[in-house]
């Protein structure tokens, strides 16, 4: 009886090591990489267009600033039009900077001063136009003999009823900025929140800056958001960071977007987010470009205002 026992489990064991050695090779054809225009361009209410146009970068080639810095294109035309005046971008390089304009350069690339005019990065830049409310802007890019256009439009801002700071938790000098907003009733609208302190040239985004009224349209809520620039001061303390300080003066930007370009910002988040996990779900990020550029072109509506945290 034993034996019979013994035998069949021996015979099990055998079955199933035979079944879970079973293996088929897979063959998997992976497209060839080939190179796309970037497009990233941007007007608001009483500034400038702005376009920077790069190349996109094969997923399995080196990452590093060198790679960054080669990808900047140089040499296209960039034209932009609000259906009266019509502007052909003036091409500026970061090593042929009108003085003064360094610091704001150096922030809008992400690289110092002192990196940055010793090197060959171009932007496009409207001279002869800047944006106004209500307007649509038509973008063309032409690009080693192929157009690549887009349309934007700058809409009318959604004002904050108020904005306040109160103490976070156990602290009694540490917050975060809140804000009172009435969302229109018209369903659709997406917003870019940024801030900075009184005294800073350029303004940051924070960790999750775009939202869209999904589910608040209509309605009146209040909402805070942290303090970016705190990430970045060496001298605060990892347990104070995200929070602005008793006395500090930030001034907020709240912009308005349009849908096309809330999605492309918002799947792009996502993405920088979950960078490196293996758990992320894949995305594909969608874009305004036609003509088969990636990228966006955006316009913001702008609605200041000024927090004293007190």
């Amino acid at each position: 009886m034993e034996f019979r026992v013994l035998m069949r489990y021996l015979f099990f064991g055998y079955l199933f090591m035979n079944l879970v050695s079973c293996t088929k090779e897979v063959h998997i054809e992976i497209p060839g990489y080939e190179d796309q225009l970037v497009i990233d361009g941007s007007i608001e209410t009483g500034q400038p267009a702005i376009v920077l146009l790069s190349k996109s970068h094969n997923v399995y080639s080196a990452t590093n600033l060198q790679a960054y810095l080669d990808g900047f294109v140089s040499g296209a035309t960039v034209i932009v039009s609000n259906g009266t005046v019509t502007d052909t971008l003036t091409e500026i390089c970061s090593d042929n900077l009108p003085p003064g304009t360094e610091e704001i350069a150096a922030a809008f690339f992400g690289l110092p001063v002192d990196v940055i005019v010793n090197m060959h990065l171009c932007a496009y830049i409207s001279l002869g136009m800047v944006g106004e409310v209500g307007k649509t802007y038509d973008l063309k890019v032409i690009y080693n003999g192929v157009t690549y256009t887009s349309t934007t439009e700058i809409s009318q801002p959604t004002p904050l009823d108020s904005l306040y700071w109160k103490p976070q938790g156990s602290f009694t000098d540490r917050g975060f900025s809140w804000a009172k907003l009435s969302d229109p009733l018209v369903s659709g609208d997406a917003y870019c929140w940024q801030v900075k302190l009184a005294g800073m040239t350029n303004f940051k985004k924070t960790f999750n800056p775009f939202f869209n009224d999904k589910f608040f349209n209509g309605k009146t809520f209040d909402f805070a958001y942290e303090n970016p620039m705190s990430f970045d001061d060496t001298t605060t303390a990892p347990g104070y960071q995200g929070y602005y300080k008793l006395g500090d003066t930030v001034i907020v930007k709240l912009s308005k977007i349009g849908m096309k370009e809330y999605n492309f910002f918002e799947k792009k988040y996502n993405q920088m987010y979950s960078g490196g996990n293996p758990f992320a779900t894949p995305t594909n990020i969608p874009s305004n470009i036609q003509g088969g550029a990636l990228g966006i072109w955006v316009g913001y509506a702008p609605w200041f205002d000024t927090l004293v945290c007190q």
